[in-house]
C-alpha cells in the first residue's frame, strides 16, 4: 500500500506512538480523579505533553486546551468571539470546521483572498476588509485542497494593528511550518494531533492567548468541585469531562518525532516529494496539476478522462490511497474554479518515499491511458 492521504490523517506513525497509547491505557486513570499511582501518571503525562506542545508553538502549558480534534477547537474559538450577527473575514481558502460555525451563529461572512498561489493578492484582499467593527480573522495557514501557503504572519500583523482578534488554523501546517502563539500575536491557534503532529485521531489542540467561553461543562477534578460553573482559570474552564489520556500520550510521542525531526525537515522533505511527483506528472495529457508557490507537501488534479472520484477509485484498486472530491473545503474550490469538479488530492507525510512517488505516476499514468 501507498498511503498519500496526510492531509486527512498520517496512517503512518512513529512506533513510539502506537506504544505510549498502549502505555497509557495499562498504567494510567485520569488526571484529577485521585491521587493514587494510576491517577497521578496520568497527571503527570497530561502535563508533559501540554509543555512539549508549548515549546513547539510558543505556549506556556496553562494556555494549551486539548480538545478532540482542530474542529472541536475552532468551535470554541469562533463562537467565543463572534456572536450572532457579527461580523468575521477569512480566507477564500477555509475548510468546513471554519464555515459552518460561522454560518451557524449567524455570522456576516466576509470571505476574501481568492486567487490560487498569490500571497500579495490575499494580504492586499485582507488589508482591505479588515475594519474596526470586525469581530475576528479566521484564516487557514495552508489550504488542505491545494497546499497554498497562506501569509499568514502578515495578516496577524494587520490584525494586531487594527485592535481585530485574529484565530488561526493551522491544520495542515502544524508540525511542518513556524507556529508561535506569542510571535503571532493571536488570540486563538487551533489545530488537530492526527495529521503532521503524528498522534492518534481523537486529539487536538486550542492554544489560548485569552479565556474561551465554553462548549461544555462538566467535572474538572482537581479541587473546584464545588463552583457551580467552570473553574475560571485555564486548562481547566475549557477542559470538561474525562480527558483523552491514551490519546494525548500518543500525541506526546508524535510530538517529540517532529522535535527530533524537526519542522523544517519535515517539511522540505514533503515538498521535494511533491516537487517529483508534479515532475512525473507535468507532460501527462489531459492533467491539470495545481501548482505554485508557496506550497506545501500537497498536490491537487484534475483529468479530463475521467471524474476525480472514479480516478481515486482505481488508484486505491492498486494500492494507491489518495483523497478526492471537495475535501471538506467547498470554499476552496470555489475559489480555485474546481467546484463541480472537485480534485484528487495527493498528500505527503514523512513516511513516503521517491520510490512509492515513481510508483504512483506510473500506476496513475497507465489508469488514464
Amino acid at each position: 500500500m501507498i498511503y498519500l492521504d496526510a492531509g486527512a490523517t498520517t496512517l503512518q506513525k512513529p512506533p513510539a506512538v502506537a506504544f505510549a497509547v498502549q502505555s497509557a491505557m495499562r498504567r494510567m486513570a485520569t488526571p484529577g480523579r485521585g491521587g493514587h499511582p494510576p491517577a497521578m501518571r496520568a497527571a503527570d503525562a497530561v502535563y508533559d505533553c501540554r509543555c512539549l506542545v508549548g515549546a513547539l508553538f510558543g505556549a506556556q502549558p496553562e494556555q494549551v486546551v486539548f480538545t478532540m480534534n482542530a474542529t472541536h477547537a475552532l468551535n470554541l474559538a469562533i463562537k467565543t468571539l463572534v456572536k450572532p450577527g457579527g461580523r468575521a473575514v477569512i480566507s477564500g481558502f477555509e475548510h468546513n470546521a471554519v464555515l459552518r460555525p460561522l454560518h451557524h451563529i449567524g455570522a456576516n461572512i466576509t470571505a476574501v483572498g481568492r486567487q490560487l498561489f498569490d500571497p500579495a493578492d490575499t494580504l492586499a484582499a485582507f488589508d482591505r476588509a479588515v475594519t474596526p467593527d470586525t469581530n475576528a480573522v479566521v484564516c487557514t495557514h495552508v489550504s488542505n485542497v491545494f497546499g497554498y501557503i497562506l501569509p499568514i504572519e502578515e495578516i496577524a500583523a494587520l490584525c494586531r494593528a487594527r485592535g481585530v482578534p485574529f484565530v488561526l488554523d493551522a491544520s495542515q501546517s502544524a508540525g511542518l511550518l513556524p507556529v508561535h502563539l506569542a510571535e503571532l500575536g493571536a488570540d486563538f491557534i487551533c489545530m488537530p494531533g492526527h495529521k503532521a503532529l503524528y498522534g492518534p485521531q481523537g486529539t487536538g489542540l486550542l492554544l489560548c492567548a485569552r479565556t474561551p467561553d465554553t462548549l461544555l461543562e462538566g467535572g474538572s477534578g482537581r479541587g473546584a468541585s464545588r463552583l457551580p460553573d467552570m473553574p475560571p482559570e485555564l486548562p481547566d474552564h475549557a477542559e470538561a469531562g474525562t480527558q483523552n489520556v491514551c490519546g494525548i500520550c500518543g500525541l506526546a510521542a508524535g510530538l517529540r518525532f517532529v522535535q527530533q525531526q524537526t519542522p523544517q525537515r519535515l517539511l522540505a522533505h514533503e515538498v521535494r516529494q511533491r516537487e517529483l511527483l508534479t515532475s512525473l506528472l507535468t507532460d501527462v495529457p489531459g492533467v491539470r496539476l495545481f501548482t505554485g508557490e508557496p506550497q506545501s507537501g500537497t498536490l491537487s488534479l484534475c483529468a479530463a478522462q475521467m471524474d476525480c472520484e472514479t480516478l481515486a477509485a482505481r488508484l486505491a484498486v492498486k494500492g494507491v490511497c489518495v483523497r478526492a472530491g471537495l475535501h471538506c473545503a467547498p470554499l476552496a474550490h470555489e475559489s480555485a474554479g474546481t467546484l463541480e469538479t472537485g480534485t484528487v488530492r495527493f498528500s505527503l507525510s514523512a513516511f513516503n518515499t521517491e520510490q512509492e512517488i515513481f510508483r504512483t505516476a506510473d500506476l496513475l499514468k497507465e489508469i488514464l491511458a
